[in-house]
């Protein structure tokens, strides 16, 4: 297991630096696939997040019904109301007109998707069948785009359902709790207890064609099926809804930094330890720091806010988290 000190340091290498020179956009543009009429907070905590790490720009895909709603959360969010449900569809899904308004909203979602450097598909989706269709080939068309992929939530049960959306897609990182991730063995008939519980994140991991697997816990487990590195950051006791929100938005962040440390955005010397093998170690490091940086966030809120802490506290300290954490005396203001 590579030593925490290790990974800050090899991942504080993907954090823009601090310039004029950078243009807007150059630290991340971030796309979020959730949110539907019952469930809006969870797509804003995860775009939110995002934005406050350092990103540049967040947007929000949701049903229709949700869009007002989430718009009032924060004006510094991009928000399109273009997925539809069941209800909000107005037509039979199978019938001609409900099929040209599904594909006409999916395009309209495409259409954003090579200005994005990744996309966070599954907080507040819902199980709606319409909902879960539109969002399975907006995946489809974000792979055939080469966008890293953070999934979670109700994301999951599309993978849980049909495994070959995102199998050998490297680029993805699954981030499921303790109920999640049995299911996720199960479909792939993974042994996960016992004998097996320290390797099953591997296995997993191996089964899908090594994407990026994010086993969160007591203790969080991440695996490509190639490296093993664990988290065990102290975190806090409260267990309120919304932090794995926070946790997917974080790993966004990191790994659309990711895409533009590789693009060369801003100049940067060569990192043999970094740049070997760099697409696969990639959603590994960002998942590692995106669970280093959330455990980190839950914790001080909590220093603050005692059993009353709710996940938008934990939102309000992620500057000073990041701060101390990723930058601290050796931020760097410019290497332009």
């Amino acid at each position: 297991m590579t030593a925490p000190a290790t990974l800050i340091t090899t991942i504080k290498r993907l954090i823009p630096p601090l310039s004029g020179a950078l243009h807007k956009g150059q630290a991340g543009r971030i796309g979020v696939v959730g949110g539907s009429e019952d469930y809006t907070g969870a797509p804003y905590f995860a775009a939110i997040s995002g934005l406050k790490l350092g990103a540049d720009l967040s947007h929000v895909f949701c049903e229709k019904h949700a869009g007002t709603v989430i718009k009032t959360y924060s004006p510094d969010l991009m928000v399109h109301p273009y997925l539809r449900n069941t209800d909000s569809l107005g037509h039979p899904p199978s019938s001609p007109e409900g099929k040209k308004i599904i594909t006409d909203q999916i395009e309209r979602v495409a259409s954003t998707l090579s200005r994005l450097h990744v996309l966070v598909v599954g907080p507040g989706l819902s199980r709606d069948e319409v909902m879960g269709e539109m969002t399975r080939q907006i995946v489809e068309r974000a792979r055939e785009e080469g966008l890293p992929l953070v999934i979670d939530a109700d994301g999951l049960l599309l993978i849980q359902s049909d495994p070959e959306l995102i199998k050998g897609y490297t680029l993805a990182v699954l981030t499921p709790n303790v109920n999640e991730f049995k299911k996720l063995c199960e479909s792939q008939n993974v042994k996960f207890d016992g004998d097996h519980k320290d390797t099953a994140a591997q296995n997993l991991s191996k089964a899908l064609g090594n994407v990026t697997i994010l086993q969160k816990g007591p203790t969080d487990i991440i695996s490509n099926g190639k490296e093993v590195i664990k988290c065990d950051t102290e975190g806090s006791p409260r267990r309120c809804g919304g932090q794995g929100d926070l946790l997917s938005g974080a790993c966004a962040a990191f790994l659309a930094w990711g895409k533009n440390y590789e693009a060369k955005a801003w100049d940067h010397p060569p990192n043999p330890d970094l740049d070997t093998d760099f697409q696969t170690r990639l959603p590994l490091l960002a998942a590692w720091a995106a669970s280093h940086t959330a455990r980190l966030c839950s914790k001080r809120a909590f220093e603050e806010r005692g059993r009353s802490v709710t996940t938008g506290d934990m939102v309000d300290v992620i500057g000073g988290v990041f701060g101390e954490v990723w930058e601290g005396e050796g931020v760097v203001r410019s290497q332009l």
